[in-house]
């Protein structure tokens, strides 16, 4: 059989450490869950994917582990489909099955780079920057999760945040530790006026620097042109202030400022709304939400041909992910905003070898090497999934792990 045919598909669920970052739907758990993809050929090149987590995901994964084999790796419009065909019809969403599609493809194209000795970003057309730029990304958090159920405290170095001068030093820190030139500060979790007087405080204190606020929806209509009137000159562009292309249309109509997104505009087919109506100026990709590094490529052309500025999303990721980031950011040629990030906070755990992917001055280097230029530390994913295994987590419920802390939390968007 061919070199290139794939040999298995190997699907590993891991577990990895994440702090207290509050949002408007909570707070993230002690740990966060993700799918680490190993695509074995019949030479034996091992081509690397990631996923974000949970059981649904990972079902998904396993049913494309059993189509995929002995197709040819270089095909992965094929391999699309099959994944495709065999999701179908209990995963009708497109958007949820580009999920799975995108994890495989990034897998796939890893592994055509290690036989033809190429990065990934050759692949892509190449890069037309050497270097991608990243932002700071900043949580409102708890000094530690508080000890629950028996288990103790869980602390880390970053401490609390839970006012501006906690933002502001989490960002000096965030520099200092990593270069970043430009902050975006997740938030949705205190009254927006507490949250404006953060992004002026960081403003003060970094003057000059691209700033960005995203409240996940937290907001109304009439709350978000509030808040995009008072930072008019401040933030570059306003992230998710409220939901839906209609609900964003309407605040973009009195906003003095670009509005991004990532929550409405997650699926092709939203598109043509969201240009329609004028609801979005900025849109942050993301890879595993489009279906695949290709697709995302894509996606830049069709932003580029409406106007519409790019930046890109993250989620709790390791290195594979960024790695994946990383190239496909290099080979578009209008990136217009650095990319989000939550590396920072969850690098200590990484499945990748150190020494190829660092954070320095804001940016990361394109990796050189074949395929995304990264290599997997087997005895690290070993330790994750037995914590996977051990935890008993199967999926992220930010809201859960609030109650359970504060009973009295109620779930509200818009809550103010």
């Amino acid at each position: 059989m061919s070199q290139t045919r794939i040999r298995e598909l190997i699907v590993t669920p891991i577990a990895f450490g994440d702090p207290p970052l509050l949002n408007s739907n909570g707070v993230h758990e002690p740990l966060a869950l993700r799918i680490i993809l190993q695509l074995v050929l019949e030479d034996g090149t091992v081509g690397l994917g990631e996923s974000p987590g949970g059981t649904a995901r990972l079902e998904r994964l396993q049913a494309a582990a059993k189509v995929v084999v002995g197709m040819d790796v270089f095909d992965t419009t094929a391999v699309a489909a099959a994944i495709d065909g065999a999701l179908l019809p209990t995963v009708p969403s497109s958007h949820e099955r580009g999920w799975t599609t995108s994890a495989v493809e990034v897998a796939c194209l890893d592994a055509q780079g290690k036989l033809l000795g190429r990065p990934v970003s050759d692949l892509l057309g190449g890069r037309v920057r050497d270097a991608v730029p990243f932002a700071a990304y900043l949580f409102y958090k708890w000094a530690e999760h508080p000890a629950l159920d028996g288990r103790p405290a869980i602390t880390d170095d970053w401490g609390e945040a839970l006012d501006p001068a906690g933002i502001v030093e989490q960002a000096r820190l965030m520099q200092e530790r990593y270069g970043f030139r430009s902050f975006k500060l997740k938030g949705g979790v205190f009254p927006p006026d507490e949250e404006i007087a953060a992004i002026r405080a960081l403003a003060e204190a970094f003057p000059g620097q691209p700033l960005r606020l995203d409240p996940n929806v937290a907001w109304t209509v009439e709350t978000s042109t509030y808040v995009a009137r008072e930072l008019d000159g401040v933030l570059e562009y306003l992230e998710d202030p409220t939901k839906g292309i209609e609900g964003m249309a309407e605040v973009a109509k009195d906003s003095p400022m670009p509005l991004a997104t990532n929550m409405c505009v997650i699926a092709w087919e939203h598109l043509k709304p969201a240009v329609e109506q004028d609801a979005i100026q900025v849109l942050l990709t993301d890879h595993h939400y489009w279906g695949g590094l290709r697709r995302t490529r894509e996606l830049a052309a069709v932003c580029e041909a409406f106007g519409l500025a790019l930046s890109m999303h993250s989620n709790s990721h390791l290195g594979i992910s960024l790695a994946a980031m990383t190239h496909v950011a290099a080979a578009i040629p209008n990136l217009d905003h650095s990319c989000d990030t939550h590396y920072p906070w969850n690098s200590a755990d990484d499945v990748i070898v150190p020494g190829v992917l660092e954070l320095r001055d804001g940016e990361v280097r394109v990796p050189t090497g074949p395929g995304l230029g990264v290599e997997l530390d087997r005895d690290k994913l070993d330790r994750l999934h037995r914590r996977y295994v051990d935890s008993g987590m199967r999926g992220r419920d930010d809201t859960g792990y609030m109650r359970r802390i504060q009973p009295e939390y109620e779930l509200r968007l818009p809550r103010w």
